[in-house]
């Protein structure tokens, strides 16, 4: 099968199509014939050895495909409704970067009704994402207010739709005032440009200095102690990424004083039972919104397997407007 190989951690240009023997399924996974593979910030970090493969992970980059089922194991296939032929998506340690992939059923989901390829590639990673920080470790209620740092990536583009089909007010905040203006049309209530403002003043004056009840952040470093302050009382923190920096200096009397709760997980090293349940989750309450155009996929740009190193160089630039997908 062509795969897409980091020849040597670098710049994208080190990333090459080449050739690699088709992966063989084992007990509880299935093969997929790929036809569209997400791209996502992971998958850049360990092109350039900020994020090392996981034991047993394909040293192939890519978490998320879709496609169709070629083979797996009849009885795991047969237990959650999915036999070869079927179209689906799925959530992969690694390895979706080429024209055959290996996934456990129960990181599967079915293509939404309606939904092409490219889109259903673009779904697992992000939707897991968020369902998993903002709903089950966070706890967002309905009526509840959800700020996202980072509002125009494509976890932002997940995060707002969701939460909004939840019932929640939604803050983000994005780098210019297009990115703000594209959030606000996927239905976010208030957008604040970061670089023209301080996210943590204006989320004050837009909760009346109540503050908000979560936050999802991507960004860590020097932000924590701004959020530390715009967070209401009982607020929840969660954190999925540090491209702001590891370390964090906060005022802990607001944490004692606010009851606050700061967090954090990262997806790709927990358990296939982990992922399988929130799976099954996503699909008994969020794929009936994609299904019903409630929720729709954002696709900035598609590519061509083999400029896969347009694609992070893409990334790389801040510039899209949701997700990138690349194309067998």
């Amino acid at each position: 099968m062509k795969a897409v190989e980091i020849t040597s951690y670098g710049a994208p240009e080190v990333l090459r199509l080449g050739e690699r023997p088709a992966p063989i399924d084992g007990p509880g996974e299935v093969v997929i014939r790929v036809s569209a593979s997400g791209v996502n910030r992971p998958d850049v970090l360990q092109r350039t050895g900020h994020y090392p493969v996981p034991p047993g992970a394909s040293d192939i980059p890519g978490l998320e495909v879709a496609g169709v089922i070629v083979s797996g194991d009849a009885k795991a296939m047969a237990a959650a409704g999915f036999k070869p032929g079927d179209r689906v998506c799925a959530l992969v340690f690694g390895g979706g970067y080429a024209e055959l992939c290996v996934a456990p059923v129960g990181q599967c989901l079915p293509v939404p009704e309606g939904l092409s390829d490219i889109e259903a590639a673009s779904l697992p990673e992000t939707f897991f994402t968020v369902w998993s920080n903002v709903f089950e470790r966070a706890h967002l209620q309905p009526g509840e207010t959800l700020l996202i740092q980072g509002g125009s990536s494509g976890i932002g583009v997940t995060a707002i739709q969701i939460a909004k089909a939840m019932g929640a007010t939604v803050l983000v905040t994005a780098g210019s005032d297009d990115k703000c203006a594209a959030c606000i049309a996927l239905g976010a209530d208030h957008a604040i440009n970061y670089k023209a403002s301080d996210f943590a003043e204006e989320v004050k004056k837009l909760t009346q200095g109540q503050g908000v009840n979560v936050i999802l952040d991507m960004v860590a470093g020097s932000y924590v102690a701004r959020e530390v302050e715009c967070l209401a009382e009982d607020g929840r923190l969660v954190i999925i990424a540090v491209q702001g920096g590891v370390k964090a200096e906060v005022n802990a009397g607001l944490v004692l004083r606010k009851r606050l709760t700061i967090t954090g997980s990262t997806l790709r090293p927990r358990s296939i039972e982990f992922k399988a349940a929130i799976a099954k989750a996503l699909k008994e309450k969020v794929w009936p919104l994609l299904s019903a155009g409630r929720i729709k996929p954002v696709i900035h740009s598609t590519f061509a397997a083999a400029d896969a190193a347009k694609a992070h160089a893409l990334m790389e630039s801040n510039s899209h407007i949701g997700k990138i997908v690349l194309t067998w």
